[in-house]
């Protein structure tokens, strides 16, 4: 049964202004090490960071329905790469006690972009 969906866009535009302007401190509160790590590695970094911020704002639209969502922080929410390519979601905090409370057994996460926008889409599932 889904018991949440959520998506975003983020323009790559935004993030690529963010890395121009070196602004570190507003990448380590968005972004975790490991998801900094990742993108930075690739040859367009800010495409990366993008479609991961969008995934982190669906995962906050699938997560609504209580004042404790609302309060989840950004790196609550991290996107990793699973074994096989895809990927993953990992929740923590806030984020992981509100999936707790929803019963979520199942994360469905898909990331996309053009040369211009990022984009994710969230499913949550219980059994």
């Amino acid at each position: 049964m889904i018991v949440g969906i959520g998506f975003d866009l983020v323009a790559i535009a935004r993030v690529e202004q963010m890395l121009a302007r070196k602004e570190q401190r507003a990448l380590d509160r968005l972004f975790t090490l490991h998801e900094q790590e990742y993108a930075l590695a690739r040859a367009r970094p800010a495409m990366h960071l993008a479609a991961r911020l969008a995934a982190k704002e669906a995962v906050f639209k699938a997560l609504t329905g209580s004042d404790d969502a609302k309060l989840i922080g950004w790196k609550e929410a991290e996107v990793r790469r699973g074994d096989d390519g895809p990927p993953v979601l990992a929740f923590f905090g806030r984020a992981e006690a509100r999936a707790k409370e929803l019963g979520v057994t199942r994360v469905h996460l898909t990331l996309s972009h053009t040369d211009d926008i990022a984009g994710a889409v969230v499913v949550l599932e219980r059994d």
